[in-house]
C-alpha cells in the first residue's frame, strides 16, 4: 500500500509565507481585492510546484534558427474547485495550466444546529474524468468532508488517473482526514498546516471565513 504523500510548503522557506502572513493578518486582509490576489499569487506558486508531479514528453520545438527538444507536460488535467472561496486559488492555477480543462462543485455546509452539519452539493459541472489528471482546489480544508463530497461528485464523470489535492490552509484534522477518505497515492499540497479546529470547526488560527473575504459576507 502506498503512503499519501503530504506537501507542506510552509517548511521551506519561501516568498509564499509572505502571501499567507498577509492572508491571516486582520490589518490587511480587510482589502478584499489584495486578498484575493495573495490567494492567487499562492496558486501560481502551488502550480509551479505541483507541476512537478507530472509526466512529461519530449517534443521537437521548431525555432527560427534550428530545432530542439523541450519537456512538456504529458497529463491531460482537469482543475477542479469548490465554489464560492475556492475560485480565486481555481484562478492563480488556471494561470499555470492555461490549458486545463475545468470543473466547478458548489458545496456548502448546511448546519443542523451551532455546532452541527451536513455537507450539500447542489452543482456539478464537469468534463469527463477518464485518465486524466484531477487537481481539486480549494482555499481552506477544514474538515475534509467537503473535498471528500465533491470528490466523490466528480468521480461520478470517470476515474482519474490521478489525484491532487491543493489547500492554501488545511487542519491537521482534515490532513488525517483526506488519508483515510482518498485513494493512497492521492497526493496533497498546502501552503501550512495548521493544529486545531474551533467548536464551528473552523480553522484554528486559520485566517476566518475565506469566502467572506473573498467576496463580502452572505446571510
Amino acid at each position: 500500500m502506498k503512503i499519501m504523500k503530504i506537501v507542506d510548503l510552509s517548511k521551506c522557506n519561501s516568498v509564499l509565507n509572505s502571501f499567507v502572513a498577509e492572508l491571516r493578518d486582520v490589518n490587511i486582509q480587510g482589502d478584499s481585492m489584495r486578498f484575493r490576489r495573495n490567494v492567487e499569487r499562492i496558486g501560481e506558486i502551488m502550480a509551479y510546484e505541483i507541476s512537478r508531479e507530472l509526466s512529461y514528453e519530449e517534443i521537437c520545438i521548431k525555432t527560427p534558427l534550428s530545432n530542439c527538444i523541450q519537456s512538456l507536460p504529458a497529463d491531460k488535467i482537469v482543475l477542479a474547485t469548490i465554489l464560492r472561496a475556492g475560485l480565486p486559488l481555481h484562478t492563480g492555477f488556471h494561470h499555470i495550466f492555461d490549458k486545463a480543462e475545468n470543473a466547478f462543485v458548489s458545496a456548502y455546509r448546511k448546519y443542523i444546529d451551532d455546532s452541527h452539519f451536513d455537507v450539500q452539493i447542489e452543482y456539478l459541472a464537469t468534463p469527463h474524468l477518464d485518465g486524466k489528471t484531477l487537481i481539486l482546489v480549494d482555499t481552506m480544508l477544514a474538515t475534509g468532508s467537503s473535498a471528500e463530497l465533491s470528490y466523490k461528485a466528480l468521480c461520478t464523470k470517470g476515474n482519474p488517473s490521478k489525484v491532487i489535492l491543493a489547500s492554501v490552509i488545511a487542519s491537521q484534522y482534515a490532513v488525517d482526514y483526506v488519508r483515510q477518505h482518498f485513494p493512497d497515492d492521492t497526493i496533497l499540497y498546502c501552503a501550512a498546516v495548521d493544529p486545531l479546529l474551533n467548536d464551528h470547526y473552523y480553522i484554528i488560527p486559520g485566517l476566518g471565513d475565506a469566502g467572506d473575504l473573498c467576496f463580502g459576507e452572505k446571510e
